[in-house]
């Protein structure tokens, strides 16, 4: 990457992030919505035990990190909103017929979405430490919670805007965000250990990538434990990889059939 692409990434890194905090609703529905339901999980099932998991675990402490990757799940599916707003203003037209870099685009997108989820993620557990969570703070837990939570972040801000470009109008949009986020979500450990589930369940939960993006952030915030095995790295970085290059090539195909 030369300066010149570094400046395109950065134009589109920043143009993204501004647009975000003109509609600050967006921002504090997205803190707000967690927190109710840390709230009322977090109290509602405060017997419920998780003890096999680490001796006298209250169920709010299990609860903080699954909440902080449903943060992630949520927002990143909702990246591809802004392409149909740019789309339907005719903007996104002149960005890619503009003489920049095509591939340079995205990755600036990208960047300021999975990099606003993060700091929401850090926020929502920085909350739940005051509701009482009991989370453990080092360099390392804070690092494998950044892979883990970055690589998926980056594979369903691709998914959401590969489907934006693919179809377009809004309601598409809303479509895959109700059939996607919910399955997603209680098909995971966010809020029961993979034991305390039937076996069928289990075993989708084992293979929901959410679920493994969970698991290291649990191991890393509960126990200051790094479980980002290779393995675990490259099935959170290949859908990330793939889903990526699979949202470039649309956007190079929208350029030569007219968005």
């Amino acid at each position: 990457m030369n300066k010149k692409h570094g400046r395109i990434v950065h134009a589109i890194y920043c143009r993204t992030w501004l647009t975000v905090l003109r509609r600050p609703v967006v921002l504090t529905f997205s803190l707000v919505q967690p927190m109710m339901w840390m709230l009322f999980f977090g109290f509602l099932f405060h017997r419920y035990s998780v003890d096999e998991f680490k001796d006298q675990l209250s169920y709010l402490d299990f609860l903080v990190p699954g909440i902080c990757a449903m943060t992630v799940l949520f927002g990143a599916s909702q990246s591809g909103i802004s392409l149909i707003r740019d789309m339907q203003t005719q903007f996104l037209n002149r960005i890619i017929f503009s003489p920049v870099s095509l591939q340079w685009i995205l990755p600036g997108k990208i960047l300021a979405d999975v990099s606003r989820l993060i700091i929401q993620a850090m926020i929502v557990g920085i909350i739940g430490t005051f509701l009482g969570a009991r989370l453990h703070f080092d360099v390392c837990s804070f690092l494998a919670t950044l892979i883990a939570g970055g690589l998926f972040a980056t594979a369903f801000c691709s998914l959401s805007c590969w489907i934006a470009v693919k179809t377009k109008p809004r309601k598409s949009m809303a479509v895959f965000i109700h059939i996607v986020n919910m399955p997603m979500l209680f098909t995971s450990t966010a809020f029961v250990p993979n034991k305390h589930m039937p076996s069928w369940l289990a075993s989708i939960a084992q293979w929901n990538p959410l679920t493994q993006a969970i698991e290291v952030c649990r191991n890393a915030l509960l126990l200051g434990e790094t479980t980002l095995t290779p393995l675990t790295l490259i099935y959170l970085a290949l859908p990330a990889v793939l889903l990526f290059m699979l949202t470039s090539r649309a956007l190079r195909k929208a350029r030569n059939h007219n968005v």
